[in-house]
């Protein structure tokens, strides 16, 4: 039996994000610094769980208006070591803490997603924007990760951590091109903009 359900890309999915982000704006206010989609949803073309993640950018993941906000409007936090620290890339040498975040689901009765919350400037930020922005440009690549998420969920059909488990180091590969991309088009963060992201800082 096959647990990791993935479909073909939707074009709703945009439109589902715009919801979710806007929903996520009015819960935590100057909060956050940006949001963005994220994830394979994000990518036009891609594979992916019918699930949307989000990208909520904040200034400190201990921000109380930002827990308490989104609390109050209907998120749920998100139970589990994996929600409280990204995949570390194996490549990274710095403090493990730098890849902190926080996950909270949508209220229920809503659109399925996850919002991981991460910290200005910190690289599982920049991990989570060069990952779609490179996916979106360059098709054989896109293409390649489509194919190798058709196989792996067939492959692995107990549940989705196993799927998760064996996913982040392949991920940790495709970065690697990923950043040669970046460093030959001299992408970097603050030029990664998506549909309903911009938020005005103070």
């Amino acid at each position: 039996m096959q647990l990791v359900e993935l479909i073909e890309w939707q074009p709703d999915w945009a439109k589902d994000f715009d919801v979710l982000a806007a929903r996520i704006r009015q819960a935590a206010g100057s909060s956050v610094v940006r949001v963005d989609h994220i994830g394979s949803t994000s990518v036009p073309g891609m594979v992916a769980k019918d699930c949307i993640d989000v990208q909520a950018i904040v200034r400190s993941l201990s921000d109380e208006q930002l827990t308490q906000g989104l609390l109050s409007a209907g998120f749920t936090r998100s139970p589990g070591a994996g929600e409280y620290r990204d995949h570390v890339p194996e490549r990274w040498d710095g403090d493990p803490a730098a890849w902190d975040k926080l996950v909270f689901r949508p209220p229920a009765g809503t659109r399925t997603g996850n919002v991981h919350v991460r910290i200005a400037g910190r690289p599982n930020e920049r991990y989570a924007l060069l990952f779609r922005d490179f996916l979106t440009e360059d098709e054989a690549a896109r293409e390649a990760w489509a194919e190798f998420k058709r196989r792996l969920a067939r492959a692995v059909p107990a549940d989705l951590s196993t799927y998760g488990q064996i996913k982040d180091p392949a991920t940790d590969v495709l970065m690697a091109a990923a950043e040669r991309w970046a460093r030959e088009t001299g992408w970097t963060p603050s030029q990664s903009v998506s549909a309903a992201s911009a938020i005005p800082r103070d």
